[in-house]
């Protein structure tokens, strides 16, 4: 049995409101990195604040940490989360066939979303006071598509792609140690060695994507993660750096 990593917290509910609030309730009273993990989440959300709905089986879950540094160095946190999945499905399937990372926050298993990673933090006007990576995993069942939104990447399980059923208790885990591993990374050498291992899994790299934000929409050939975590494109136009949009393959 594999043990848990060093100076990490955990905490597992049978049912609540959302991991993400939970980490909000408890982030001022911590003193180091914590793990919550819920078997059934009755308010969960996604990105911009839409509702989701995880059947139970799934994995819900977020890390509480206090990240050094300006915002910015905190947002690359979701590569780290990005890293880490792509390791703990590794761990619990012994193959890495068919996954790749999506820009900026979800993981693909044969072209389908398997997992999504959102990041909230909270400041005091001096840098970040705490942050929340929440994470999302179909381990048994995709979202309903009532709730996805138009052209969204389809949905696939675990169990559905391989026919595994892993449960949450030990995905998390898998997904602590690997995350531990990458943020140690990150902290000792800088976002260099993330950027590069996060490119060798990159989805659709050297091709034709779609960038779109609530004002544009940006096509161009994924060229690469630039030092700051953006997207850069090379357009009809040049070459384009986006900071922060929903992609389209």
């Amino acid at each position: 049995m594999k043990a848990w990593p060093l100076g990490y917290g955990r905490r597992v509910f049978e049912e609540i409101d959302s991991t993400l609030n939970e980490a909000a309730r408890i982030a001022p009273t911590l003193a180091g990195p914590e793990w919550i993990m819920a078997y059934h989440q009755t308010a969960g959300r996604g990105r911009r604040g839409r509702v989701w709905k995880n059947p139970r089986g799934n994995f819900s879950s977020t890390l509480v940490l206090r990240p050094e540094g300006p915002p910015e160095q905190a947002a690359l946190r979701s590569f780290v989360a990005a890293l880490a999945l792509f390791d703990a499905f590794v761990a619990v399937t012994g193959r890495a066939d068919g996954l790749s990372l999506k820009w900026p926050n979800d993981v693909l298993l044969n072209g389908g979303k398997i997992a999504g990673i959102l990041l909230e933090s909270a400041g005091n006007g001096g840098g970040v006071t705490h942050l929340a990576v929440g994470i999302g995993v179909n381990l048994i069942a995709g979202p309903p598509e009532d709730i996805l939104e138009q052209r969204a990447t389809r949905p696939v399980s675990l169990l559905g792609e391989t026919g595994l059923k892993i449960e949450p208790e030990d995905f998390l885990l898998e997904l602590a140690l690997s995350f531990d591993k990458y943020e140690t990374q990150l902290r000792t050498y800088g976002f260099e060695p993330i950027r590069t291992a996060w490119l060798a899994r990159a989805a659709k790299l050297g091709e034709v994507i779609t960038a779109r934000t609530a004002t544009s929409e940006t096509v161009g050939t994924f060229e690469t993660v630039d030092a700051d975590g953006n997207l850069v494109l090379n357009t009809a136009k040049g070459r384009v750096s986006i900071p922060a949009a929903d992609v389209y393959f």
